[in-house]
């Protein structure tokens, strides 16, 4: 969905896919360029975007500039993970709108960059409005879900599987709820708005994708996936059966095989949509005039190319 909720802000896809950028990044360690190894959502999202978008983000790891909207969704991602901490009976509204100053303090620690954000309102000003927005958003939560009445098995959930042809899927889940049957439902929180009907499917993938990852790694076909849009306080949901599954797992095959491709061969190309007006890379992408940086893998030498396509 190409809309924003605030001018001059970035789509919510973009800031959705920030926000889950920022949560893989935490589990990643490897400081130096090396071929892709595993799939998440959010790289499979970015190659099927622009495959230079997906270079930059994983083989070169260029770095990128926090902005609000992503800062502001991982906040509230943590404040609704952690209000599970308390008994069901304390899982209020003022009890999470409590917890932002001290999750904000903490983001701030594990993530000084975000600091840039607020580097020119000496007053505070714009960042009390800022938090006012997680506020309203935290407080928006309560009126598509009672947290009293939920108890999930996993928060934050770090899931990986590996596939018979050796690709590597991984992921983290919002949240993992299992009913008194063993029935499991799949949610995750959006901070943006609930997208048009027609975007619907895009949407879904993600969620798709962790349910392939569940049912591989417990042979369990979720029950339900359920998207929590805070932003226009609407719940998307979807039942999924065994074929969307097989068939959403032919499908990262194949885009598997094409990041795979690319990587071998160096040859990533720029594919210009709307969101290009909101990414850091401009001024390393052709379509804007720019050149990428030096390919940091090893690529085939031109001979033994050659001899391959003569075979």
């Amino acid at each position: 969905m190409e809309t924003s909720t605030e001018d001059g802000a970035p789509p919510d896809a973009a800031v959705d896919a920030s926000v889950k950028t920022a949560m893989e990044s935490a589990t990643e360690t490897v400081p130096t360029a090396i071929p892709p190894a595993s799939l998440s959502p959010s790289r499979a999202s970015d190659f099927m975007q622009c495959p230079l978008l997906y270079r930059f983000r994983v083989i070169d790891r260029l770095p990128e500039k926090p902005s609000e909207a992503a800062t502001r969704g991982t906040l509230v991602h943590a404040v609704l993970e952690r209000l599970f901490d308390a008994p069901a009976a304390e899982r209020t509204a003022p009890r999470a709108k409590s917890l932002i100053p001290g999750q904000w303090d903490r983001l701030r620690e594990t993530r000084p960059e975000v600091l840039e954000l607020f580097a020119d309102d000496p007053q505070g000003e714009r960042l009390a409005r800022w938090l006012g927005e997680a506020e309203r958003l935290v407080e928006r939560w309560f009126t598509l879900e009672d947290p009293s009445r939920l108890e999930p098995a996993e928060r934050e959930l770090f899931v990986e599987a590996e596939l018979e042809s050796g690709l590597r899927l991984r992921g983290i889940i919002d949240r993992v709820d299992v009913a008194p049957t063993g029935e499991v439902r799949i949610v995750d929180y959006k901070t943006g708005k609930a997208p048009r009907p027609e975007y619907s499917e895009g949407a879904l993938f993600q969620m798709k994708f962790y349910a392939l990852v569940v049912w591989r790694l417990k042979n369990v076909v979720p029950r339900r996936l359920q998207l929590v849009y805070l932003g226009s306080g609407e719940v998307l949901t979807y039942d999924p059966v065994l074929a969307d599954l097989e068939r959403i797992e032919r499908k990262l095959l194949a885009l598997w095989e094409a990041i795979r491709r690319a990587t071998e061969t160096g040859d990533w190309r720029p594919r210009p949509t709307k969101l290009c007006g909101w990414c850091d890379h401009q001024a390393h992408c052709p379509e804007f005039g720019g050149t990428p940086p030096p390919y940091p893998l090893p690529l085939p030498r031109r001979d033994t190319a050659a001899a391959g396509e003569g075979a």
